[in-house]
């Protein structure tokens, strides 16, 4: 007999320990009392099931029965044809007969009849009055508290095993209603790009597309991450959290601002480019509530703590319209729009706006437009009254082809400089070159002029000696 004092301590014990209810525990251990009495006492293809009073202690074993009839048993003829089977064969057969049952509900699956696990009605009636089809005959027997040591190591096995799977379906199940909140975690360790953080019970991981960029992070850092996706592995359950997520923004707006969070102001959508900006669409029915005003807070207080947690990230709250041009107009903000043209069929705007005003319109790349055009849903082109239409989704392509002609100009200044320098150099060979000559034919012109003026000398003094 069990002593019930110390059981019930060991239950609650794991109960508060694991976070799983009572009832799991107590079920667990009535599945390893049956496994190590199917051990000891049982057959193999026995069904034995046990329960167990938590108060007492007082242990029941019981063996189970399916009722069947001729309808639902395999004859001998088609018994020793499945012997006949290779493995192959009978993996096929099997699987077939699986996926029929599946099908059609009123699919007959025969089974081999074992009169350890199988009762004929006619039996069963005998036993239950009113028995019925696929009913289960409960037949008790004798209980046992001496098991063996492989009986007590199966059951320690069976009650590890299935504590595990129970602590898995709680932790689940506690997750999956937290599917779509925020949560508080910490930075426990770093694998290659991806982040891995502490839930409590368990840990999340922080894909490298779920990062922030830009954002740093290090072990042991406390932050807020929205939770994208609960599932279930071969390894337990994985838990997807991000911080680069657009509902993350909405989550943080009903955490800091009690408008969004009763209702009286909602979020109609929201653009996000992590790390860099995002733009919120706000808007409320009631009079005298200023939605925007609501978001931001007496002197920016309620933003500003919102932009904190996302490393300053910088937020556009414009109000929401059910005019499309309207729309439009507040989401190019901090640009003010002069004239807005609408195709309602395909969903695309042609927006004027002042020729100061253009790059502010478009924005740093080209993201101004582009988290107007997400925001909204329609495809925005932004012109001054004295420019061509700049499309929303040509921004990009317009700022690279830009940047390449600025490359381009830069290489050619580099070798028409080079250029310049190799002729520079050029001339100066060939100036020096000239100078060269020039001194060589002076100096021959100097010596011939030299000797002349000897022969003349030479000549003198020989007709003075003969006059004399």
């Amino acid at each position: 007999m069990i002593d019930t004092k110390q059981f019930l301590v060991a239950i609650n014990q794991i109960a508060e320990e694991k976070g799983i209810p009572k009832e799991k525990i107590i079920e667990t251990i009535e599945i390893a009392i049956a496994a190590a009495y199917k051990k000891d006492y049982g057959t193999k293809s026995q069904i034995i099931r046990s329960t167990l009073d938590p108060e007492t202690g007082q242990i029941k074993v019981f063996q189970i029965k399916t009722v069947v009839d001729e309808t639902r048993v395999k004859s001998e003829e088609e018994v020793t044809k499945e012997e006949a089977m290779s493995d192959e064969e009978r993996l096929s057969f099997l699987e077939e007969e699986k996926r029929k049952s599946e099908e059609d509900e009123n699919y007959i699956r025969k089974v081999r009849f074992n009169e350890d696990r199988h009762i004929m009605i006619d039996d069963a009636k005998k036993i239950k009055k009113g028995a019925k089809l696929d009913d289960e005959i409960v037949f008790p027997l004798e209980p046992h508290d001496d098991f063996g040591r492989i009986a007590a190591q199966t059951a320690k096995q069976v009650i590890v095993q299935r504590l595990r799977e129970v602590e898995r379906e709680v932790v689940l199940s506690e997750f999956k209603e937290k599917e779509g909140e925020i949560i508080s975690v910490q930075v426990q360790r770093i694998e290659g790009r991806n982040i891995i953080v502490d839930l409590g019970k368990t840990t999340g991981m922080m894909y490298a597309e779920e990062q922030v960029p830009g954002e740093h992070y290090r072990i042991g850092e406390r932050l807020r991450v929205y939770i994208v996706k609960v599932e279930t592995t071969t390894k337990g359950p994985v838990i997807s959290v991000s911080r680069s997520h657009p509902k993350m923004i909405a989550k943080l707006f009903e955490l800091e601002i009690p408008e969004i969070a009763s209702g009286v102001v909602e979020i109609k959508s929201i653009a996000r480019e992590a790390g860099a900006r995002s733009k919120v669409a706000v808007f409320t029915d009631q009079e005298g509530i200023d939605p925007i005003g609501s978001c931001v807070g007496q002197k920016g207080s309620r933003i500003d703590t919102i932009i904190s947690e996302l490393n300053r990230e910088k937020i556009d709250i414009v109000e929401w319209s059910e005019d499309p041009g309207e729309f439009i107009s507040n989401a190019l903000s901090p640009a003010k729009v002069l004239d807005i043209e609408i195709n309602e069929e395909q969903k695309e705007a042609t927006v004027t706006v002042p020729n100061d005003q253009l790059s502010l319109a478009i924005g740093k790349g080209g993201q101004n437009v582009r988290l107007a055009a997400k925001l909204t849903g329609w495809k925005i082109d932004v012109k001054s009254p004295e420019s061509e239409d700049i499309s929303s989704e040509d921004k990009q392509e317009n700022l690279e082809e830009t940047e390449k002609k600025d490359d381009d100009s830069e290489t050619t200044k580099e070798t028409g400089a080079e250029d310049a320098e190799k002729n520079t150099e050029g001339s100066d060979l060939e100036d020096s070159s000239d100078e060269v000559l020039e001194n060589e034919d002076k100096e021959k012109e100097g010596a011939a002029n030299e000797k002349t003026k000897e022969e003349l000398e030479t000549e003198d003094v020989k007709e003075s000696k003969e006059e004399k």
